[in-house]
């Protein structure tokens, strides 16, 4: 079998840009274009707004609306440490000991209005949801500690990659407040239907849910052990 022809086998299993050919020193035309295509579409999902009327509606029950400390888009790619923070003067009722859930739109508005509410539906019972615009996964640490929550499952729009604009990335942090570490929370990522579906992501967050209550604790600590699942599923430690 000649090279050319494993590469273009190799195409058949993923999405990566491999044995694209080329026309002399460039690509050829359908790759330039394909390119630029996945280029804009990431573009567009880091630069699209939330539609927070219709991600309402699709989930299983009412959710409250915040923001972040970030006044705006613009804001929000230059200054990270405020999408970390929920805007001053937020006010939320405290439900203790509750498991929250807290929507972010991320990096990719897309992959939270297109997967978010059916990770949520799945998820079967859980405490308040919570809707944040411009925010960042620690902002559920905000968050989870004016509510009481003891675990905070923040659903996220992850950074869109050439192939990926609509991944969406669950952290879930045992006894949330501020200052709590990437070491302390567990991550599922690439939850879409092409990498992980999210009836599969809502039955590993299940498994993990069901840990961090017996051992108190998430994190580099919390490891994947459950049985019978399938072991390509991407849960780590972020």
């Amino acid at each position: 079998m000649s090279a050319p022809t494993l590469w273009r086998d190799l195409r058949r299993f993923t999405p990566a840009r491999v044995a694209l050919g080329r026309a002399g020193n460039g690509l050829p035309t359908a790759a330039h274009l394909a390119f630029q295509a996945a280029h804009a579409a990431a573009r567009d999902a880091v630069h699209a707004a939330l539609d927070v009327a219709a991600l309402q509606a699709a989930l299983p029950r009412p959710a409250v609306v915040v923001r972040s400390a970030c006044p705006d888009r613009a804001t929000y790619l230059l200054r990270p440490d405020l999408g970390r923070r929920l805007a001053p003067g937020t006010v939320l009722r405290a439900e203790p000991e509750c498991l929250a859930v807290v929507i972010c739109d991320g990096l990719s508005a897309t992959a939270v209005q297109r997967h978010a509410a059916p990770v949520v539906a799945a998820l079967g019972e859980v405490g308040p949801i919570v809707i944040a615009t411009q925010g960042r996964v620690a902002l559920g640490d905000d968050v989870g500690a004016l509510l009481g929550a003891e675990a905070v499952l923040v659903l996220i729009g992850e950074r869109p990659g050439l192939s990926t604009p609509d991944s969406l990335g669950a952290y879930l942090t045992w006894q949330p407040r501020p200052g709590r570490t990437d070491a302390e929370r567990n991550c599922v990522s690439n939850i879409r239907p092409e990498g992980l579906p999210p009836a599969e992501a809502a039955l590993k967050l299940r498994w993990l849910i069901g840990e961090m209550r017996r051992l108190r604790l998430t994190g580099v600590a919390l490891k994947d052990e459950a049985p019978d699942q399938r072991r390509s599923i991407s849960v780590t430690a972020t």
